[in-house]
């Protein structure tokens, strides 16, 4: 089967965007059609200022957002980065790897290093290395394909060049992988600022609907959505981003198409109720599963028990293979001092 690995950052609570671009998709299609992995990548959360506890309550309310959306324990594997230690081990083999300059290329690194630089704060060197983090949380399992949003691609190609160049330099030893991405609301945009993704660290809340949102939350936030000059509702991204943001959330909530479902609203307010009240039925039943689910941890810690085991058993022998490639020695290839007496 083709093997698909996504992952999702436990660095704020899980939003209207991360759902409809991601989470959904992988519940009702990957998990079906391929050899599924779902990682809370939380060694990535640590790339930037952060509390521990933070980083802790939010994995597991990822987690349990994962399975709530519809992930199946027995359809895939739902881990821990963190709990398999094969990311970390192929990680530094990479960065032997890249370069220096690949790693300054990469947008997000401009955006977020910019970003602590206007704070104050410092930039940590792991903010720069992630991509190549990502690129082993990748390739350790010989993924074939990654779903991920617009803004995640360029670190896919970097996992896509870097196994090409280990394969090239050490011999074949990793799958290239390839995105993918789904064709209606790949990427959901902040209700207050349509230019900018509505994404789970964001400072601007009333642009932002999480999955937790009671309904009444998220009735108010879509209705005060910001929106366009002039009267006609028309799908048209570039010169009416606001507009064209709801009725692609629309869309994908109802299973419509943004241009012909335009052409049923005279103005905003109908939009902006129907809308409304799409989101709140698309999560309903998310929010009634993860009430369930929070009543009983135990389960939820089952579930990544066995989720780690599961994903270090498929990546160990790949990252071995790699350590093999690269010219270190590995555990069973030392000889005991004993033995060569």
């Amino acid at each position: 089967m083709t093997r698909v690995f996504s992952g999702i950052k436990p660095t704020g609570h899980l939003t209207l965007g991360n759902y409809l671009g991601a989470m959904r998709r992988w519940a009702t299609v990957d998990q079906y059609r391929a050899d599924a992995l779902f990682c809370i990548v939380d060694l990535h959360a640590l790339t930037v200022d952060h509390e521990p506890a933070r980083v802790r309550r939010l994995s597991r309310q990822a987690a349990t957002l994962l399975l709530a959306s519809g992930l199946d324990p027995e359809r895939c594997t739902v881990f821990v980065q963190s709990h398999v230690d094969e990311h970390a081990r192929l990680s530094y083999l990479l960065e032997c790897v890249a370069t220096d300059g690949e790693m300054r290329r990469m947008i997000q690194y401009k955006e977020k290093a910019a970003r602590e630089q206007r704070r104050g704060g410092s930039v940590r060197l792991s903010l720069l290395t992630y991509p190549v983090l990502m690129a082993a949380d990748i390739l350790a399992y010989g993924t074939d394909e990654v779903p991920v949003g617009n803004d995640q691609t360029q670190h896919v190609e970097l996992a896509r060049d870097l196994a090409v160049r280990f394969n090239q330099r050490y011999g074949h030893t990793f799958v290239v992988p390839r995105a993918t991405s789904p064709a209606v609301a790949a990427r959901v945009m902040n209700l207050q600022d349509p230019a900018s993704k509505m994404g789970k660290s964001d400072d601007t809340g009333p642009g932002i609907v999480y999955l937790l949102d009671e309904p009444d939350v998220v009735r108010k936030k879509v209705m005060r959505a910001v929106t366009d000059s002039g009267s006609e509702v028309v799908y048209d991204r570039e010169s009416r981003p606001g507009l064209a943001n709801l009725l692609e959330i629309l869309a994908a909530c109802t299973g419509g198409e943004p241009a012909e479902l335009a052409g049923s609203y005279d103005g905003y307010g109908a939009l902006k109720r129907d809308t409304a009240d799409a989101v709140i039925e698309v999560l309903r039943p998310l929010r009634k599963r993860h009430q369930e689910l929070c009543a009983d941890p135990a389960h939820l810690e089952g579930v990544l028990r066995e989720g780690a085991e599961r994903a270090r058993g498929m990546a160990r022998p790949t990252v071995d293979a790699a350590y093999r490639a690269i010219g270190l020695l590995t555990a069973s290839e030392v000889v005991p001092l004993n033995a060569a007496r």
